[in-house]
């Protein structure tokens, strides 16, 4: 078996003898190279799957002699993004000893602990599930991936001996096992009964492959996994048509994106039952291949068979019963008519626990739906952040791809429904959970700041992701608003941010900064108007020019967004928070102000008309009041610090300082101040309070609400 790494068309050969060479010597750091290179091309394995290893000889640090030492990736790492800090090193006779102590199948999650006496490297990551697959096996370098070709065929009626004719014996076979020290005794088992095996196919699960050095070992698992999705490549067709041929037609894109932003918040309310999750839709064309199809109805119920898959992406997905063109403009009767199915998923969930557990099983989970398709539109996921539902969404897509090659070639099967609880209510899983962070206080919140892609608005967008929210930043400034972007990509990462250009007093710019919310996240619930400019003049100097600008962004833009969030919020149905940036002004009266400052005081009482109409929506509508932030501010850029420095008899350069002074705290106030502010409104310790003020002005007593 071997190819012509230039023919290869289904996996990428990403291999850089180059830099390779920089390398040689440290099996160590090629093992992390190779290892990143297999996790950048999702079609070997999928984020946080596959595991990959070397064996090296080291000195014991307490004898000087050499012992061979097992580096492999640790529990819960991602291979694409592995370094040595994420590697667990294990002296490897005393992970083969662990077998005179193994009392059976029955007892082997006691294994687990006792790896930790195998640790060889003391700043080691905490060792995984997979560490015997890899530790009794004799191979220098190890390969353990997810890709779909080969789940396919794994995952198929006749996987076995298909496995057995594609590769001529080749590749060795285990029957479905979940991982552990149990699956690692099979495996060398198989290799002991077949030693000129290159790799070993697991049953429902993934693929083993090895070498003697990190580049053999690279090379036979591209090698293998091509030969696999070539084999699905010919099959396709031969039966019949892929999934039994399309039952229905996808709406035009533009329509599909539409109806899915119309769709999405209905369908977070739902799912936020029990807590605040966030969305991700993808419209991608092997989703729409499956849920268009004749055998959409018979697959989808099977479930996964990955175990890598269903942990993400629950046991089944949830197929909802609307025709794509359907009119979604009554919510109310959506909601009636989609109550049921979600009734019936959380039923079934429930059944399936109840059905399967353990006496010593972990607490049910929350039963909503964490993939939902909507035949003709696409697909969407929810979880509790945005990197783990755009993760679930692409692991689905992983099942569909196994399912597709499964039943070109076959006929799918996935895990039964005992093996599958086995593995999602392990105990072992539940403590991996139990390790991971708390949510922090925004987690599961998705909030939108006007005018977030600088001063007051950056400061408040930066610290709700800080604290686990996801933002839509916004600006009618394109540039500066892509400026904002990258900023954040760089400090958060893409999935905490999305961006859409916003003029808070354009009707059709409104509504697509929320549908870029529903598509990204499933919608919104917390609110910041903080868009704004200002307008120092006298009264003989103000023009009507500049009284309409005024009370068009700051107050009718304060009230459309507001509108507009609103219905987004009661399709939601979980409540939420508008935060209105309006200013001391709105309370202290001063000189050429007459515009700005009624305007804000304008804002300031919408505020309240818009808190008691909306409490019983348990939306909460609250007002912080700044005055005097200079930093990075479109304001202060403008005309208003000439305007006010004026007023004042000071030069523009003395503001900051002669407002500080005129505080009771003698403070210059910068965005930070303002951006915890919100915080406090925000961050669930004063979740029963509305129509509230929180002056933020370094104590201006005019400006007392009381």
């Amino acid at each position: 078996m071997s190819f012509d790494t230039k023919q290869f068309k289904h996996v990428s050969y990403l291999w850089d003898e180059a830099e390779a060479a920089k390398l040689a010597g440290d099996e160590v750091a090629l093992l992390i190279y190779r290892s990143n290179l297999l996790g950048a091309d999702l079609r070997l394995t999928n984020y946080g799957g596959g595991n990959t290893s070397c064996k090296v000889i080291a000195k014991d640090p307490l004898t000087g002699a050499d012992t061979e030492i097992m580096w492999i990736k640790g529990s819960g790492g991602d291979i694409g993004t592995l370094k040595k800090s994420g590697l667990a090193a294990l002296y490897v006779d005393r992970l083969r000893n662990l077998k005179n102590i193994y009392r059976g199948v029955a007892y082997e999650d006691e294994m687990v602990e006792l790896f930790n006496h195998c640790i060889y490297d003391l700043a080691s990551k905490a060792p995984s599930i997979d560490t015997p697959l890899h530790g009794f096996l004799p191979f220098k370098h190890i390969d353990h991936l997810h890709p779909d070709a080969a789940i396919a065929i794994a995952a198929a009626k006749d996987g076995k001996k298909i496995t057995q004719e594609l590769f001529n014996g080749e590749i060795g076979w285990v029957e479905w096992k979940k991982p552990g020290f149990e699956l690692g005794l099979q495996l060398k088992q198989c290799l002991d009964e077949n030693p000129s095996i290159k790799g070993i196919m697991l049953g429902s699960h993934g693929l083993f492959t090895w070498g003697d050095t990190a580049y053999e070992s690279y090379i036979n698992t591209l090698e293998v996994i091509e030969k696999c999705a070539e084999y699905l490549e010919q099959n396709y067709g031969k039966k019949g048509p892929v999934f039994g041929g399309q039952k229905i037609q996808s709406l035009p894109e533009d329509q599909r994106k539409k109806q899915a932003a119309a769709l999405a918040p209905i369908l977070r309310g739902f799912c936020s039952s029990e807590r605040s999750m966030i969305g991700h839709f993808t419209d991608d064309a092997r989703v729409l291949e499956f849920i268009n199809s004749h055998d959409l109805d018979r697959l989808a119920p099977l479930g996964t068979s990955c175990p890598d898959h269903f942990l993400r992406t629950k046991i089944s997905p949830l197929v909802l019963d609307l025709k794509p063109e359907q009119d979604l403009s009554d919510v109310k009767a959506i909601k009636e008519q989609l109550a049921p199915a979600f009734e019936a998923y959380r039923k079934m969930y429930t059944n399936y626990y109840e059905t399967c557990k353990h006496d010593n099983s972990p607490a049910i989970r929350d039963a909503n739906p964490v993939i939902i398709l909507y035949p003709g539109v696409g697909l969407f996921s929810f979880s509790k952040d945005k990197q783990t539902t755009r993760v679930a969404a692409e692991f689905y897509i992983n099942a569909i791809n196994v399912m597709k090659g499964a039943e070109a070639i076959s006929e799918y099967t996935s895990l039964p429904r005992q093996e599958a609880f086995d593995i999602e209510y392990w105990l072992l899983e539940e403590a991996k959970l139990q390790r991971m962070p708390k949510p922090k206080a925004l987690s599961g919140r998705i909030a939108l700041i006007t005018g977030s892609a600088g001063g007051i608005g950056k400061a408040i967008a930066k610290k709700f992701v800080e604290e686990g929210a996801v933002v839509i930043l916004n600006d009618m400034n394109a540039e500066r608003l892509a400026g904002a972007g990258e900023e954040f990509k760089k400090l958060y990462g893409k999935d905490a941010y999305t961006t859409a250009v916003l003029d808070v007093t354009n009707d059709s710019q409104i509504q697509e900064a929320l549908e870029v919310a529903a598509l990204a996240f499933g919608g919104v619930d917390l609110i910041v108007n903080n868009a704004g400019l200002s307008i120092s003049k006298s009264i003989e100097d103000h023009t009507d020019k500049d009284w309409d600008l005024l009370y068009d962004v700051l107050v009718k833009g304060q009230f459309k967004i507001t509108q507009a969030g609103v219905a987004i919020m009661r399709k939601q149905n979980i409540g939420g928070d508008i935060i209105n940036i309006v200013s001391k002004n709105a309370l202290v009266s001063g000189p050429n102000n007459a515009g700005y400052g009624s305007a804000k005081a304008a804002q300031l009482h919408l505020s309240r008309l818009n808190a008691a109409e909306l409490g019983a929506d348990k939306i909460r509508v609250n007002v912080v009041n700044p005055d005097a932030v200079i930093s990075d501010s479109n304001i202060w850029a403008g005309g208003w610090a000439e305007g006010r420095a004026k007023a004042y008899g000071v030069k523009v350069e003395e503001l900051p300082a002669y407002y500080a002074k005129r505080t009771l705290l003698n403070e210059i106030i910068l965005p930070e101040d303002i951006a915890n502010a919100c915080f406090a409104f925000a961050g669930g310790l004063l979740n029963k309070s509305t129509g509230n003020v929180l002056n933020v002005d370094g104590g201006v007593a005019m400006a007392f609400v009381r």
